[in-house]
């Protein structure tokens, strides 16, 4: 069984104008939608205890397409945008079109991607999405219209080893400015781009999310492990509501980035698109919203849960600064070790 990509992760502060985009812009689907009353043991939602949320959407079922997890933390109005994401490439000959009737903006020829100029949307919360056109000649035969994407990279060559020598991806191709590699040729791939800026990853950081058989997920940790690079949840058990239980393991790479390996066999039950899903999202989106004009999720306390291996890193400033822009407006941060 080859290991393959997945799905990334964004935090969101608005669930309505945020699926707006990703249904009537991007053409997407709602595949699923789970909720949950306690934080993540794995930081699935950041480093947050509290209620939340997670959307999946696609263009197709989650075992053969890359989709979009967007996790929504009640009572956190706003994330801090970082320079860590740069982009998710889509293939497709309609977005713009979309875009333009809903009178969404478009930055024409925004970006590039493999020497073609590509159109560029942004998400509300800021994430921009690169739109080219929907014919690959390299991957003719790809269904898939998520292409890459693209992160961040302050040190290429590092990068390159950490992800091709101990996360054994492919390198798919690579030049002074960035490199691309990929588990599978007819995957999404993976981008990095070289910065000459330190890398920022505020609160609004995201993940990308593997997944692998499960034998293969102490092997991985271990493999970290030994190469001295960081462990930010080693291997645990994760449930969700009325669904499968997965095992999984999550990393961060040089430059942070977060990484989630998580065991195929699992995954495959708990991705199951429900059929229900629109109808629950859009329950939870009238709940919040109704509660929210009531002030029921008014927070007066927020703990900040800060992983102890970046204690070093952030130092006493840079504790308080994260735990205070993450907190609620009007809550008291506080911060534990974890």
């Amino acid at each position: 069984m080859t290991r393959r990509a997945l799905h990334f992760v964004f935090k969101v502060a608005d669930r309505k104008q945020t699926i707006k985009f990703y249904t009537e812009i991007l053409g997407m689907k709602v595949l699923r939608h789970e909720e949950f009353e306690e934080g993540c043991r794995a930081a699935c939602n950041g480093p947050y205890d509290l209620n939340w949320s997670k959307t999946m959407v696609g263009y197709g079922q989650e075992d053969n397409h890359f989709v979009v997890e967007l996790t929504y933390n009640y009572g956190i109005g706003s994330y801090e945008r970082g320079n860590d994401f740069l982009g998710i490439v889509i293939r497709s000959g309609d977005i713009v079109e979309r875009a333009r009737r809903h009178s969404w903006p478009v930055q024409e020829k925004g970006d590039v991607v493999a020497e073609h100029p590509c159109d560029v949307v942004m998400a509300p919360a800021g994430y921009p999405f690169l739109v080219c056109p929907k014919t690959n000649p390299e991957r003719p035969l790809r269904q898939d219209p998520v292409e890459r994407v693209i992160l961040s990279s302050s040190d290429l060559a590092r990068t390159t080893a950490y992800w091709r020598d101990i996360l054994a991806m492919t390198l798919v191709h690579s030049s002074e400015k960035s490199a691309v590699l990929a588990y599978a040729n007819d995957q999404c791939h993976l981008e990095f781009r070289c910065t000459a800026e330190p890398i920022r990853r505020g609160t609004a950081y995201g993940r990308i999310a593997f997944a692998c058989p499960a034998a293969e997920l102490q092997v991985i940790e271990n493999r970290v492990k030994r190469a001295g690079h960081r462990i930010l949840t080693p291997l645990t058990r994760l449930d969700t509501p009325g669904k499968a239980t997965v095992t999984v393991v999550i990393l961060a790479d040089p430059d942070g980035h977060e990484i989630c390996f998580v065991d195929a066999e699992s995954f495959m039950l708990l991705s199951a698109v429900d059929p229900n899903a629109n109808q629950l999202l859009s329950r939870a989106i009238e709940k919040d919203r109704a509660t929210s004009d009531l002030g029921i999720w008014r927070v007066q306390e927020a703990f900040c849960l800060i992983p102890f291996d970046h204690v070093p890193q952030l130092g006493g400033a840079g504790i308080a600064s994260m735990c205070n822009s993450t907190a609620p407006r009007g809550a008291q941060a506080h911060f534990c070790l974890t």
